[in-house]
């Protein structure tokens, strides 16, 4: 099971990639912190998540 933003979900063996792009989340708009560190946008597609892994994904939204 991976914890993502405080929720489990049973996609351990996915990439990041492939978790991303089955949600509303625009890539372009998000930072994603693994285990406490930031994952750099070039490897989502490389990143496999893991069994235990924490996740948190942080959308970004203008305005003023």
């Amino acid at each position: 099971m991976v914890k993502i933003n405080g929720c489990e979900l049973d996609i351990a063996g996915k990439t990041l990639a492939d978790y991303l792009s089955s949600t509303s989340y625009d890539p372009k708009r998000i930072a994603v912190e693994r285990n406490g560190e930031i994952v750099p946008k070039s490897k989502y597609g490389e990143t496999v998540l893991e069994d235990d892994d924490c996740v948190e994904i942080v959308s970004f939204v203008g305005g003023g």
